[in-house]
């Protein structure tokens, strides 16, 4: 016997929880974001939005020299070296610590934005900012820092929601993606379009990774 309507639609609204419709939101808002920014760097070839990023970081540098050298101890902890460290030693701990499905999440979080990154860098090819305070080799869009950045510590924060930390902590985490991706700017590394598809592509790869773990495991359960 078939269900009735109401009956279907209280079902499609219990599967709706405030944790989907923030996550889709999210795809949604970011998947838009990044399409836009490619338009206009791409399509409109419109320098007017980086140029006034770049403003605002020089009038900071000029106002607060300090502030050159604090920018370069910031986003260390979205380089390279580091995130080899992070991307191994911390699944490595996680796992240790009992935490297998944890430690798989992290890896693959920063293993998959990594490369990511590569393909998106190779398939767009805009070369960096001449004007760059730090020697730095590859492309330009989208910023690896800012996308491989938000993948890590946006999963650590994801983490630490699901198993229910105090809130501040993945409001820190999510932050502190943020701030690495705006040293990029103020060093000139990256222009300011490149950092916002940084973070719209890595909060992607986050939940596109979200979602094929889930069912992932769920198809194990099953078949366990």
């Amino acid at each position: 016997m078939k269900k009735p309507i109401t009956a279907r639609l209280l079902a499609v609204v219990s599967f709706l929880t405030l944790e989907v419709l923030l996550v889709g939101g999210a795809f949604i808002a970011s998947l838009l974001l990044f399409f836009y920014l490619t338009r206009v760097v791409f399509v409109a070839n419109s320098a007017q939005f980086d140029s006034w990023g770049f403003q605002h970081m020089d009038e900071l540098r000029t106002t607060w020299p300090w502030l050159t050298s604090v920018a370069k101890f910031i986003t260390f902890f979205a380089s390279f070296p580091f995130l080899i460290i992070a991307g191994t030693l911390g699944p490595a701990l996680l796992r240790w610590w009992g935490r297998k499905r944890e430690a798989l999440e992290v890896f693959l979080a920063v293993l998959g934005a990594s490369l990511f990154n590569q393909l998106l860098k190779t398939h767009y090819h805009r070369t960096r900012p001449s004007s760059a305070l730090l020697f730095q080799q590859g492309l330009s869009f989208p910023s690896g820092h800012a996308m491989i950045g938000m993948a890590l510590y946006g999963s650590l924060a994801w983490l630490l929601w699901r198993h229910r930390c105090h809130p501040a902590w993945v409001v820190l985490l999510v932050l502190w993606a943020v701030v690495i991706g705006f040293t990029r700017i103020y060093l000139h590394v990256h222009y300011p379009t490149d950092v916002l598809a940084g973070f719209a592509a890595g909060i992607l790869w986050l939940i596109l990774l979200r979602i094929a773990l889930r069912l992932w495991w769920r198809e194990q359960q099953q078949m366990g």
